[in-house]
């Protein structure tokens, strides 16, 4: 999904929540701006993301991200590449170690989010657009934790919000239980 086909399937973005209704037209503002896949464009940049579920959808795959100290889906920078399901799906095999995807949906993102990066060392706080693509796998495959990451590891739906109860993580579980968009 380049920029001009992610740009298209924002315009016919279709979701029953406010918060993604809101960042739409954020999303569309920055991605009129040239170099927003880098990360070095400030305030905000894009980047890509995967929710990895299991076929029978009762699991998601975290890590527990080590710079931001939280459970959350592997994901991650542009840096510059405008296929931004593939960078969802490059982010995905390295911070997991799983290379076996299944892409449920390449023709539109499954969520978008917006959300706030706080400042490390010399670079500033800013915003990810995140583009934020389903995925499924299978729990067997082998999973490792990368250096990005204290951990990895599939989570019961059940009990997703022992480990993360920030909105857009419980949005994404509860689209899995909602009619296709």
């Amino acid at each position: 999904m380049n920029r001009i086909e992610l740009i298209n399937s924002l315009k016919d973005y279709h979701t029953p929540f406010q918060d993604e209704t809101d960042y739409i037209k954020r999303f569309l503002f920055l991605l009129s701006d040239e170099p927003c896949f880098e990360r070095t464009h400030l305030p905000g940049h894009i980047t890509g993301s995967a929710w990895i579920v299991d076929s029978s959808r009762t699991q998601v795959l975290l890590v527990h991200h080590a710079k931001l100290n939280k459970w959350i889906q592997p994901g991650g920078h542009a840096d510059g590449d405008e296929n931004i399901l593939g960078v969802a799906l490059k982010e995905a095999e390295e911070e997991t170690g799983l290379n076996e995807f299944k892409i449920l949906d390449d023709t539109k993102p499954f969520d978008i989010d917006i959300h706030l990066i706080p400042q490390r060392k010399e670079f500033p706080e800013h915003f990810h657009y995140d583009v934020r693509f389903i995925m499924e796998a299978n729990p067997k495959e082998q999973i490792f934790v990368s250096e990005e990451s204290h951990d990895v590891k599939w989570i019961k739906l059940d009990d997703l919000e022992k480990y993360n109860q920030e909105r857009s993580v419980l949005r994404m579980k509860e689209k899995l239980f909602r009619p296709h968009q």
